[in-house]
């Protein structure tokens, strides 16, 4: 049985990045892609490429021998990938797209234009996507393919919507096929979305020489959504506004601090959470003071408040009904629960194992599960992939699908 966020890979066009078979951007015969870009990246130059073959064989009848050329369909391919490496040094870049969590949330206004202000520190967490570019030699249109289904694959898509918004900043005309490998489950809280929109703006920014400060990015980034922005800061920043003013935060947790995510199937609409909001009722700390508590002193159940939680649980009860199975199955193993962002995804930290009723009842067995840890990055580096962290289902862990150790 394999993890939710694990299906298995499709690929609705010719462009695949599945290493296990030939395509225009890995060769069929290649020899294993070389490494020539490090940022927190990976990318390949082809090394060899596969050749029409010449075959040369004797007729038995005249004595003559013969030449058969045998056509490599994969070539017209090549000589499209051909076209682009003539003009750039770069082709192809692999990057990871990782997550975040609301350690707290606090809800501290409405807006004249309609939206909320918000407190909050986010925090980038190992659960991510990957994301594959490869430059198009058309310069026509961008064309994104992923590996599970239901993913909007045009300009509904926040990557598309990304290198749309590259383009009309910086005036380049490079259009790129895309493969997203998506683990990040929607609908979750964890702004996905949001940091594939970053990550495919930092890409297009490479691909173009850097002609871009992260600066720029960060405030470019801000069009496409209120989360966006956020990924451009080092990895925790305490933001404010609708989300789109980022204060760096010099790691306020420690890195190895492990955490357990558990969402289900189910997912909160956003607008609805927001809907069904009553300012009246929320909580009244303030929020730099849960920031300063949880810099010297670390996450506690006290200070890791969700001012979205009470109407995030009116749109979906049994989101309530989990958060109080996992705090009463916890038994101290977890230093605080929560839900994070809009939900539905609640946050265990301080263990990276689920509690066992996930692994038992019935009602759970479709659950998505993943452990994770904080994560950072270097100036002007992306984020990099931890080699940990795993995610499966219940389903999963009951069958023993999942490795126990």
């Amino acid at each position: 049985m394999m993890a939710s966020s694990h299906l298995l890979s499709h690929h609705p066009h010719p462009f695949s990045f599945d290493g296990k078979r030939s395509s225009g951007l890995f060769k069929k015969g290649a020899a294993s892609p070389t490494p020539c870009f490090g940022l927190g990246t990976s990318c390949w130059r082809r090394t060899t490429r596969s050749r029409p073959s010449h075959r040369i064989m004797a007729d038995s009848t005249s004595g003559r021998r013969q030449v058969e050329v045998v056509y490599d369909p994969d070539e017209r391919l090549n000589k499209l990938a051909d076209e682009v490496d003539k003009n750039t040094g770069l082709s192809r870049l692999s990057l990871f797209s990782p997550c975040k969590i609301n350690v707290f949330l606090r809800i501290t206004g409405k807006r004249e234009d309609g939206f909320h202000d918000l407190a909050s520190l986010f925090h980038v967490i190992s659960l991510g996507d990957t994301i594959k570019f490869s430059l198009s030699p058309t310069k026509t249109r961008d064309r994104l393919s992923a590996n599970v289904s239901g993913v909007p694959l045009d300009e509904r898509n926040l990557i598309i919507k990304a290198l749309n918004l590259y383009r009309k900043k910086t005036g380049t005309d490079n259009f790129f096929w895309i493969h997203l490998d998506k683990k990040v489950p929607t609908g979750a809280g964890l702004g996905g979305g949001s940091s594939n929109a970053a990550t495919a703006l930092w890409a297009a920014n490479q691909f173009s020489g850097c002609p871009a400060t992260e600066k720029e990015l960060q405030e470019w980034s801000g069009e496409i959504g209120s989360d966006v922005p956020f990924f451009f800061s080092h990895g925790a920043a305490y933001c404010t506004g609708r989300g789109e003013v980022v204060e760096d935060i010099p790691r306020p947790l420690p890195l190895d601090l492990p955490m357990v995510l558990i969402k289900p199937q189910e997912a909160c609409s956003t607008a609805e959470v927001y809907k069904r909001l009553r300012l009246d009722q929320i909580s009244s700390y303030d929020p730099l003071v849960l920031l300063g508590e949880i810099t010297q002193n670390g996450v506690s159940q006290d200070v890791c408040i969700n001012d979205l939680e009470p109407p995030a649980f009116e749109v979906l009860p049994s989101l309530k009904r989990l958060k109080k199975r996992v705090l009463a199955a916890s038994r101290g193993q977890y230093d605080a629960v929560f839900m994070s962002g809009s939900g539905s995804t609640i946050v265990g930290v301080g263990s990276p194992e689920p509690p066992s009723f996930v692994y038992d009842d019935d009602e759970y067995k479709d659950v998505f599960v993943s452990e994770a840890c904080f994560l950072t990055r270097q100036e002007n580096q992306w984020y990099r992939e931890p080699s940990s962290p795993i995610a499966y289902s219940s389903e999963d862990l009951t069958s023993g699908a999942a490795p126990t150790s």
